[in-house]
């Protein structure tokens, strides 16, 4: 009898395919004889390096050498080699269609995702709003499994295990600068404090000279604390160097670690994370990290919170018009985007305190 082996397949951008993490490792641990094999862009790997001895990876450039309906057919061919048994499309889009509908066509035990968009766009209706919880991702995820004949429970903690991970890892030349071999030793006025306060989109992005204000509080009330910046990119650029001279308190990530296993063994140092509804906001819920995540266009009903992060940590305003956008693409229906210019520094600092405190008296 040929070993089940399922294909899980899940492009799109890293956070999408980050929280599939918590349900692989699940699905990897209650079914331990069975082979998992993640296709996704290669930038996806360092998540799922080492993540369960059944896991494998495999990328795929769609771009260049698996582009258009030549290339996804030569993607098909390098697929059927592998032997699956089972295909959980995780995406849903044109070119994991078209490989389910080869898949299909063979012996093949084939489901995908249900996104339900008629629920999403209930949420950001304009005239008929209706503000109701979506199932998460994750409820989305595991669904298919169970349709394939393997249900789960989602039990993951950390791709760390229970621990954190090895400082060791980190370059060794830039190990002082980090200084977060120093561990935080529960004090609060020594905390290690992440901040990404990039996103893909203006609809999530909470305005830098905001986020300044947030820094500039932080380092008055914690004056010992270490602000590590996450993010890679032209803003990330000009304003965290600019950030990093006015406080030395602040470290630029980007500078000082090589990938990003490196940024994930650091952020599962950190004492709190503070985040957009990003990718960063999944990074840091894959290391047990607790995340203040600040939410514009976009809103928590849409399913797409951090794996085990509180909905009390979320800062959202309650405005008519929001939410307006699932992913924050889409512009500004008032024009002056209040949903994030009207958040007040002060309760964000005020939201990362409380974090803060509760891990002191722990």
């Amino acid at each position: 009898m040929k070993k089940e082996h399922i294909l899980v397949i899940r492009f799109s951008a890293l956070g999408d395919v980050a929280m599939t993490v918590p349900v692989i490792w699940s699905l990897a641990h209650q079914y331990p004889d069975v082979r998992i094999t993640v296709l996704s862009r290669n930038s996806s790997r360092p998540l799922f390096e080492d993540l369960a001895p059944n896991v494998g990876f495999m990328g795929a450039d769609l771009k260049r050498e698996y582009r258009g309906i030549k290339g996804l057919n030569a993607l098909y061919r390098r697929l059927t080699a592998k032997q699956f048994t089972h295909v959980a499309d995780l995406h849903n889009v044109l070119r994991s269609e078209f490989l389910r509908m080869r898949f299909n066509l063979g012996s093949f035990r084939v489901e995908h995702i249900d996104k339900h968009r008629k629920g999403r766009r209930r949420l950001i209706s304009g005239n008929n709003r209706q503000l109701e919880q979506q199932p998460t991702s994750f409820d989305n995820y595991t669904d298919v499994l169970e349709k394939l004949g393997f249900p789960v429970k989602v039990d993951f903690r950390s791709i760390f295990g229970e621990g954190k991970g090895d400082l060791s890892q980190l370059p060794t030349l830039n190990a002082q600068r980090l200084r977060v071999g120093e561990q935080s030793s529960g004090m609060l006025s020594t905390p290690n404090i992440g901040i990404a306060p990039f996103a893909a989109h203006q609809g999530k992005v909470y305005p830098p000279h905001l986020m300044q204000q947030v820094i500039e509080l932080l380092t008055q009330k914690y004056p010992e604390a270490r602000i590590f910046l996450f993010g890679r990119g032209q803003q990330e650029e000009e304003w965290f160097s600019k950030w990093c001279q006015q406080y030395q308190q602040c470290t630029y990530v980007g500078h000082l670690v090589e990938n990003m296993r490196q940024e994930l063994i650091l952020m599962s140092h950190l004492d709190v994370m503070l985040s957009m509804d990003s990718a960063n906001m999944h990074l840091a819920s894959l290391v047990a990290t607790p995340v203040v995540s600040v939410w514009g266009a976009t809103h928590p009903y849409a399913g797409f919170m951090g794996w085990n992060q509180k909905v009390e940590n979320a800062i959202q305003l309650d405005l008519d018009c929001r939410p307006c956008s699932i992913f924050g693409q889409k512009p500004c229906r008032r024009g002056d985007y209040a949903c994030l210019n009207n958040i007040k520094p002060t309760t964000i600092v005020e939201k990362i305190n409380s974090i803060l405190l509760t891990k002191q008296n722990t």
